[in-house]
């Protein structure tokens, strides 16, 4: 059977879900990601309110919709990130409060652990017609990192500045992913430049940091590993039971005027000197054969959401293109032994 084809609704979140829903529908998808931003999903209300999320699941059905995920990662950066102005712009008032550095990451953590109970509370209530989806509810996010702004390595940086950066992780994200556990709710952070974890030795680090934690896994994403020259589909080989959920989003590299670097060189996204940009799924450099072939071979059967980020493509004819896309690009994978007919049958 394939696998569920969902929308991230974090790119949407300037359209109120009652117009966004059927919209997804029409652009060829059978679910969303559910953004924790705009009005798609409030995870205060969705911890104490039975009303609410029966009404968030009564206008998915009324769309013909499936959700398998929620998406936390403005507030999930804000818990180990150095804090600055630019969080102010993206994070609640609550959580920002005062802007006190160490504040805004505390309540974060907190809002976080919230987090994990609003999931639970809104999965408790998905309606018996859609009781097939079997698997963990999953909220994917980001977790800041403290030293990200190290990547560099000078002024020169001691192993054990680094190994300081993998213990403050550890020591806010423990005391969440306990509250997780107690959901019953897996983390799936997307492994990304700025967070803990960026590419596959830092991933494996995050793993060892928090003692291999059971609701602590990824949200895979080959957009963010391929153009800093990772091997995206060893990624899959090497942590796949560590993955809990799947992004769709395509990058190209290699396609500046040679006046950017892999940092980026402060220019925005689209800008023709990039040497790198996200690009509609199809559409760039992503070898997604490669992708599903490995994601069957590690049984991941959960949904294939895409994000959808293209600074030259309208999104709307993008998003509608990237659902044909990945119809056609999934498949199972193979029980049986192709070649099994031609063995002769024993008597």
């Amino acid at each position: 059977m394939p696998r569920p084809l969902t929308l991230f609704t974090g790119q949407w979140a300037d359209l109120p879900l009652e117009q966004l829903a059927p919209l997804v529908k029409r652009m060829g998808y059978d679910g969303v990601e559910l953004a924790c931003w705009g009005d798609h999903f409030d995870v205060d209300q969705a911890a104490v309110s039975q009303s609410y999320v029966r009404a968030k699941w009564s206008l998915l059905l009324d769309h013909g919709l499936q959700c398998h995920a929620i998406s936390s990662h403005l507030v999930g950066q804000a818990v180990c990130d150095p804090i600055d102005e630019r969080h102010k712009a993206i994070l609640p008032a609550d959580v920002w409060g005062d802007g006190d550095p160490e504040g805004v990451r505390r309540r974060a953590a907190a809002k976080m652990s919230v987090t994990a109970w609003a999931a639970r509370a809104f999965f408790n209530a998905r309606p018996a017609v859609l009781e097939r989806q079997t698997d963990t509810p999953v909220v994917n996010g980001f977790t800041g990192s403290s030293i990200w702004h190290s990547l560099y390595g000078f002024p020169p940086t001691p192993h054990e500045y680094w190994e300081r950066g993998f213990q403050d992780f550890a020591a806010r994200w423990l005391p969440i992913l306990e509250d997780f556990e107690r959901s019953q709710v897996n983390f799936a952070l997307e492994v990304h430049p700025t967070e803990i974890a960026f590419d596959l030795a830092t991933a494996e680090r995050a793993i060892a940091a928090v003692k291999g934690h059971r609701r602590f896994g990824f949200n895979y994403d080959p957009s963010h590993l391929a153009y800093q020259g990772v091997d995206y589909v060893k990624f899959i080989r090497t942590l796949g039971s560590r993955i809990f959920h799947v992004h769709v989003k395509d990058v190209w590299w290699n396609h500046g005027d040679g006046s950017v670097g892999v940092f980026g060189g402060h220019t925005p996204f689209g800008d023709p000197r990039r040497q790198w940009d996200f690009r509609s799924p199809g559409r760039g450099d992503i070898r997604f054969e490669d992708v599903i072939v490995a994601l069957n071979e590690i049984g991941y059967v959960g949904p294939l959401s895409v994000e959808w980020e293209d600074a030259r493509m309208e999104r709307e004819h993008g998003a509608t293109e990237a659902a044909a896309f990945v119809r056609r690009l999934d498949f199972p994978g193979n029980r049986a032994a192709f070649d099994g007919a031609f063995q002769r049958r024993q008597r």
